[in-house]
């Protein structure tokens, strides 16, 4: 089933063509605007080679990788893009993938502060439907995350809060509308952060029943884009009480700043 087909993803474009304008503030990230920020953070950004660079207003990223829904399942191979807004937040997130051969794909929103997932089988069944205060909350976690992985620039953000614990990890809260929501960042000596830890997300395969573990999305592999340094692999991982549940592996393909336009793939 080609993408182009989904209701789910037509409803994606249009939720990115109505977010999307022309870009008037292209002023550069200076040290300037690092300054209130931990010396951890200041170092990361400087890392990936923001500084000097246009200040982030939207984004747009591929992935490819696979994913699993419980412990022992099978890995599903997936692909997905998104688009990041962040001077009016939203978070608009498309994937798509085969369960038994049988084509499946699905729709995060997260616009304000209120979030939705749903996933269709063969573009005809609805399997999950989640939405509420968990998912609220939940999502507000990945946005942030967005932030401090894909686009860096964005963490001078007013939004958050900072408290350095040492040299190489700090914690951060971040407000958005009624959700705030807590994670430590940590990070190595060159200044590259090596994982992010929340215990502020909820793991749910139906939409009805949220599991509160710690999350992390581990990243030791970089890449240069555009001459900003961004990950090229990366984990997503529930601490549950059996152990650590390694849902998701993701490749980062494409990743672009400032659009103006929908891409297509």
């Amino acid at each position: 089933m080609s993408c182009i087909f989904s209701g789910y993803f037509r409803r994606y474009k249009a939720g990115v063509w109505q977010r999307l304008s022309v870009v008037c503030d292209l002023s550069a990230l200076t040290g300037n605007d690092l300054r209130h920020l931990p010396s951890p953070v200041q170092k990361y950004i400087h890392f990936t080679g923001a500084v000097g660079k246009p200040k982030i207003h939207n984004l747009r990223a591929v992935f490819s990788g696979s994913m699993k829904q419980k412990p022992g399942g099978n890995w599903m191979k997936i692909h997905s893009q998104q688009y990041n807004f962040f001077d009016d937040l939203a978070r608009l997130f498309y994937i798509r993938s085969k369960m038994f051969g049988i084509p499946f794909d699905g729709l995060h929103l997260y616009t304000g502060s209120h979030a939705t997932m749903e996933i269709r089988i063969a573009n005809l069944f609805t399997v999950a439907d989640a939405r509420g205060e968990q998912m609220d909350q939940g999502e507000t976690v990945t946005m942030f995350n967005d932030m401090c992985l894909l686009a860096p620039a964005t963490l001078i953000d007013k939004n958050i809060a900072w408290k350095e614990i040492n040299g190489l990890a700090v914690e951060a809260e971040f407000t958005n509308g009624k959700n705030t929501i807590g994670a430590t960042l940590c990070f190595d000596e060159t200044g590259a952060l090596t994982n992010f830890i929340s215990m502020d997300r909820f793991l749910s395969s139906d939409g009805k029943t949220f599991l509160n573990y710690p999350w992390s999305t581990p990243v030791n592999a970089w890449k240069d884009s555009n001459g900003r340094k961004v990950p090229s692999y990366g984990e997503a991982i529930w601490q549950t009480p059996e152990g650590p549940f390694v849902y998701g592996r993701f490749d980062i393909g494409e990743i672009e700043y400032n659009l103006v336009e929908f891409r297509e793939r």
